[in-house]
């Protein structure tokens, strides 16, 4: 499905295959790539990223993630389908074709989806609600809206509709109903809702901290990390907190920031047009900080209707290598009259520019490297450099007041919660409600944006974590060039040389930032 997303060469008319022993094959060829690639010659920079995206492969095939992945989030096997499907550009009459040959499998990859989830590993109840008001939500629609896409291909139309009325629609009300009468009733209560409740859960989690953060921390580091980064954040807050609202007392501050009406939206028109405004003037910042820039802009637009409701606060699409579909920041405007208007700087930085579009479009733009280096999938080093974008915006004088540093501050608590609760779910056995009311203490983010949050943590065991890991190791790695460096460091020629080698695990990247800082000095 990726290729078909990204543009990219390769067979447009297959879906994925969950079986066990399609999985069974590709772990075996994961573990021999990995053994092979340790022991090649050739780049070493390359070898390192081959091994690691190998072993990473490998830790997801043995989380079993098919078997109990059921949510409203892309990352459910299902959902994820479907928005591959939705993102794919119909670009020739063989996409086309193609596309048409997806929906028409659609049922036998449904029914794969049900057969793995009979097995012995169940989600928590709230996700199987979840899921199911998804399906609700995608089957009230009789128009089937994000799979209707069109193509200048003669009877496509007729046959797109025949298969989303005949085949799609009514294998998604299958698993709709299968949720409901199969799983839902041997559910996992929320009090037990992370993987340490499921069979080796403890050691299925540790692999997808490996997956989702590129080191062999342990759970209970990650979790004491996350605990000290929100008690040093408070001195932030108090000296933010007293010129804004003129109190350094942080359940005031929270207080403040969660109920002042005039901090929220009026429309989602309103926050749309904020999002563009703050991503023009990180656009006409950058040169002073980047010496490469993308060449396309960042578009932005609201999240679709149908994932709103739920769904997270923001998310990045990445654009198509084949030039057919630009980046696109993606905002939530469901309900905008409850959402936070001081925090959308900071997201859009993150999400946007100098964040996940430069830093995306930059990678893929790097053709003299292998196609793996531009897009493995590296979370911690993505997601590590969208969490660094926000702070180096504070530097680039992005933010336009105290008020939206406050909302700064507010996505990195956020971003230290995850840390603590997400390893609170899946490893220490929290509930969901202790975790809700972790995040409510902590951080000021809205009521409804903590629980979609720690729905999300539910959700996706282990990705949470990679925000803050790859930020403070980019950080690190930062200081340490500065170090040694001294007045010959430039800002500019740091960020090329951490984008310039495409997606990097932790250890790799800082291998390559020490081997430049000693060519510099």
């Amino acid at each position: 499905m990726r290729a078909s997303v990204l543009g990219l060469p390769g067979e447009h008319d297959r879906l994925p295959d969950l079986g066990m022993e399609t999985e069974g094959r590709l772990r075996a060829r994961y573990s021999d790539l990995a053994r092979r690639a340790a022991g090649a010659e050739g780049d070493a920079v390359t070898r390192q990223v081959v091994i690691q995206q190998a072993q990473a492969a490998v830790d997801l095939l043995d989380a079993r993630l098919p078997e109990f992945l059921v949510s409203d989030s892309f990352d459910a096997p299902v959902q994820r389908v479907l928005l591959d499907l939705s993102l794919t550009k119909l670009t020739d009459p063989d996409r086309a074709k193609g596309f048409l040959t997806r929906l028409a499998a659609l049922p036998s990859f449904v029914d794969q989806v049900i057969e793995r989830q009979r097995g012995e590993l169940v989600p928590p109840g709230f996700l199987v609600d979840m899921a199911i008001a998804y399906f609700d939500r995608f089957l009230a629609d009789p128009a089937a809206g994000p799979l209707r896409l069109d193509a200048d291909v003669p009877g496509f139309a007729a046959e797109r509709d025949r298969l989303l009325t005949g085949a799609v629609r009514p294998a998604l009300r299958r698993y709709r109903d299968f949720l409901a009468t199969e799983v839902k009733p041997r559910s996992l209560p929320a009090e037990r809702a992370g993987l340490c409740w499921q069979p080796g859960g403890e050691q299925r989690y540790q692999g997808l901290i490996r997956v989702h953060t590129t080191t062999g921390r342990s759970a209970r580091e990650l979790h004491e990390t996350g605990l000290a980064l929100i008690e040093s954040l408070g001195e932030e807050y108090r000296e933010l907190g007293s010129r804004v609202f003129g109190t350094t007392e942080l359940p005031e501050i929270f207080h403040r920031l969660r109920t002042d009406p005039a901090l929220r939206w009026s429309s989602g028109e309103e926050l749309l047009a904020s999002a563009r405004t703050a991503i023009r003037r990180a656009e006409e910042a950058a040169p002073r900080w980047f010496r490469t820039v993308p060449e396309r802009r960042c578009e932005v637009s609201a999240v679709p209707e149908g994932d709103a409701d739920g769904g997270t606060i923001a998310y990045y699409i990445e654009p198509a290598l084949d030039g057919s579909r630009p980046g696109t920041y993606y905002a939530n405007t469901f309900q905008a009259e409850q959402r936070f208007r001081h925090t959308a700087e900071a997201i859009a930085y993150h999400e946007a520019v100098p964040g996940h579009h430069f830093q995306i479009s930059l990678a893929q733009g790097l053709s003299g490297l292998p196609l793996l280096r531009r897009i493995a999938d590296v979370n911690a080093f993505v997601e590590g450099w969208g969490l660094y974008a926000e702070r180096l915006a504070d530097e680039m004088g992005l933010y336009t007041s105290d008020l939206a540093r406050l909302g700064m501050l507010t996505q990195d608590s956020m971003r230290a919660g995850r840390l603590v609760v997400d390893t609170g779910l899946h490893a220490l056995g929290w509930s969901r409600r202790q975790a809700v009311d972790y995040l409510t203490e902590h951080t000021p983010m809205a009521p409804m944006e903590i629980e979609a949050e720690i729905d999300r943590y539910a959700g996706c065991p282990g990705q949470a974590l990679s925000y803050m890991v790859g930020r403070l190791e980019i950080l690190r790695i930062r200081d340490e060039a500065e170090r040694a460096l001294g007045g010959k460091f430039d800002i500019r020629d740091f960020h090329d040389i951490v984008l310039g080698g495409g997606n990097l695990p932790l250890s790799v990247l800082g291998t390559v930032v020490e081997t430049w800082t000693r060519g510099q000095s």
